[in-house]
């Protein structure tokens, strides 16, 4: 037998530290990758250049990684209370918050030191929007019943940084696919919070799953549509064709199909309709992807 490589208590240690950061749950970093591609797609029309999408790429995947490094410090107190996440490494005791602190700052300091090398002084100016976002989402469920519009916009800043990397300036059509990308995580990640919503009502944690009670489920249906209607408009904005407007076709079948999941709010058909969502994404980047390579 081949010797291990790393004594075991380092293995460990390494583990612990990649189920903080998510690395074994990709769909968090892939819900935000798709957003920045539509960005950098529609930005260059056609393929970006090689160093934005190497730049924009290991951007997504390291400030996402960081997000949930600084997520599970600020609910380090809360998680050991609820079901889904009474395991992780923080709220279980296996990682210290002060190691929490350290890899956020760490991670966040790797894609700041790219965006400072590699990209342009505007997106640069953006990346501090996008650090503020990052570290104060975590926190504003405390305070608000809408913690998820501070996540959409955390999860949408990729989008003019992206633009920006791209072209050099903003436009209406950048602002367009934020609002898009805003309502759908919002979207979204309404159905991820039905999954806690009674054990953060014990806790007194708040949600837009919290806020929204019964009418959950119509009001992730209009925010939907919402963000239908708004991709629409830039594809119009844009002069895209068909193979666009197929892949929002797709979305809005997925949605359809994410309602039926959770028609009785069923925790893991609430999380099955949450990570459908990546489904979403992805067909409109291939529509936009065909559309613009046509």
């Amino acid at each position: 037998m081949k010797p291990d490589v790393l004594p075991p208590h380092v293995q460990v240690r390494l583990t612990d530290y990649a189920i903080l950061l998510r690395l074994n749950r990709p769909v968090g970093s892939l819900l935000l990758l798709w957003p920045t591609y539509w960005a950098l797609w529609l930005a260059a029309g056609g393929v970006p250049s090689l160093a934005n999408l190497v730049i924009f790429t290991l951007g997504v995947f390291l400030m996402r990684a960081a997000g949930c490094a600084i997520n599970d410090f600020a609910d380090r107190k809360i998680d050991g209370h609820v079901k889904r996440t009474r395991e992780r490494p923080l709220a279980s005791g296996r990682v210290k918050p002060k190691e929490a602190v350290a890899l956020f700052l760490g991670l966040a300091l790797v894609a700041f030191l790219m965006v400072i090398f590699f990209t342009n002084m505007l997106t640069l100016y953006l990346s501090f929007g996008g650090l503020v976002l990052a570290f104060i989402y975590p926190f504003m469920k405390r305070h608000t019943h809408l913690p998820q519009l501070f996540l959409g916009a955390a999860f949408s800043w990729a989008i003019p940084m992206a633009w920006a990397a791209e072209t050099g300036g903003l436009t209406n059509l950048a602002w367009l696919l934020f609002t898009a990308n805003v309502l759908w995580t919002v979207a979204y990640d309404t159905f991820y919070a039905m999954v806690d919503r009674d054990d953060d009502l014990q806790i007194g944690v708040k949600s837009t799953a919290i806020l929204f009670g019964d009418g959950d489920r119509a009001i992730i249906a209009v925010l939907q549509a919402l963000v239908i209607l708004v991709l629409i408009l830039v594809g119009q904005q844009a002069e895209l064709g068909a193979f666009y407007y197929l892949g929002l076709v797709v979305m809005a079948c997925l949605f359809v199909y994410q309602q039926h999941l959770a028609r009785h709010r069923e925790r893991e058909a609430c999380f099955k309709a949450f990570l459908n969502n990546n489904w979403a994404g992805f067909a409109v980047f291939v529509g936009l992807f065909i559309d613009t390579l046509l």
